[in-house]
């Protein structure tokens, strides 16, 4: 079993390669909206032949400025929102945002994987993120949809 949980940020008429030159320049992209994007797997997965152990990871996205994408999975699961913004309502204080900035100086020795992604153009602009498996084979191909683009990966299970 693999769950996947993200915010589904629109683009709502703005270009993506205008939101992409806003990122921080690490390029790392939370792969989502607000709270931290998560991948839980119950068993051990290869990703693009690269293995990763069961368990529950942080979910990025390192957006090169060359146009080459690369899944991003890290040990450490977020920052208290409360850490970050001292705004924070009291409900949610406590829930696990992603590091926003300085990713590889924070946590980029917690990364698990980095797998390169392979690009498309999507038949169907998608206005909000979406991130979907299809099966083939024994595993299923991963993709990461917004606007006209597409990024995926094979995802098999591993022994």
């Amino acid at each position: 079993k693999v769950t996947i949980d993200y915010g589904r940020p629109a683009l709502k008429g703005r270009d993506l390669t205008v939101l992409l030159k806003e990122l921080p320049a690490d390029r790392i992209w939370r792969a989502g909206e607000n709270q931290v994007s998560t991948l839980t797997t119950d068993g051990p997965l290869a990703f693009g032949g690269k293995k990763v152990p069961a368990g529950k990871y942080s979910l990025y996205v390192h957006a090169g400025e060359n146009g080459a994408w690369a899944l991003v999975l890290n040990s450490d699961l977020g920052v208290p929102l409360g850490k970050i913004w001292d705004k924070a309502p009291d409900n949610m204080k406590n829930e696990p945002w992603p590091h926003l900035e300085g990713y590889s100086k924070a946590i980029g020795d917690k990364e698990v994987l980095r797998a390169k992604l392979k690009a498309s153009t999507s038949a169907t602009p998608a206005d909000l993120f979406t991130i979907s498996f299809a099966p083939k084979g024994t595993g299923a191909d991963l993709t990461l949809a917004w606007g006209k683009e597409a990024w995926s990966i094979e995802v098999q299970p591993a022994k």
